[in-house]
């Protein structure tokens, strides 16, 4: 039987990304004041830097992402691209939703990927003759 402790739940990289949208659609269910998205905004900022550096290209891209500019940086799906008379400010909250996502799924794979590769066989094959 494996030595593991039931009560320890290993913190991924991807579960930064997750409370961060789970903040932001916490936020979309009622309407943000400035103050609180500005807080959002840095506190997203830094755990991006944390996750990636501080000179990766989704840092740049979220910053677009708070403007409502990140679909000219990226090819946002169609629902995320919400027609020209739509408040600017439900815009910029929807594509930093989509910019977050589309980390969240890369960084999902590159986890699993990991977990693969260090899930390795414990023993050694014998050498090919």
């Amino acid at each position: 039987m494996p030595n593991t402790n039931a009560s320890f739940a290993p913190y991924t990289r991807s579960d930064a990304i997750k409370s961060q949208l789970d903040i932001l659609d916490s936020m979309d269910t009622q309407e943000p004041n400035q103050q609180e998205l500005e807080s959002f905004d840095t506190q997203t900022q830094e755990v991006l830097a944390k996750l990636y550096g501080g000179s990766h290209q989704y840092l740049e891209l979220y910053k677009y992402a708070t403007l409502g500019e990140a679909e000219a940086l990226v090819n946002l799906p169609e629902s995320a691209q919400e027609p020209q008379s739509r408040d600017r400010e439900k815009k910029s909250l929807q594509q930093r939703r989509q910019a977050l996502l589309g980390m969240l799924l890369e960084m999902q794979a590159l986890e699993a990927q990991e977990t693969k590769v260090l899930a390795g066989e414990d023993r050694e094959d014998p050498p090919s003759v």
